[in-house]
């Protein structure tokens, strides 16, 4: 099991590539899009299969990567709750 540094290395945030939007090191596919492909149903064993330079750390850095970004987040209620 790797820790939460050596996952989180395996994600590059580069203005050169993608934008700067998160990409898995090496390579350009983005978190964004390997979280939607696995909000959408795809299995670690489905993406790994279409995309075979991943690894299963590469997935589980993607998940990490959005938890930690999320705890850095505030969330304020839009509407206010009529009782």
């Amino acid at each position: 099991m790797q820790s939460d540094a050596q996952l989180l290395n395996r994600i590059s945030v580069d203005s050169e590539t993608m934008a700067g939007k998160p990409v898995i090191k090496g390579t350009r596919l983005t978190v964004e899009f390997i979280l939607n492909l696995l909000a959408h149903g795809a299995s670690y064993e489905e993406i790994l299969c279409e995309y075979p330079g991943l690894t299963q750390e590469d997935l589980s850095a993607c998940l990490l990567f959005a938890g930690k970004s999320l705890a850095k987040v505030s969330f304020m209620p839009l509407l206010a709750r009529v009782a």
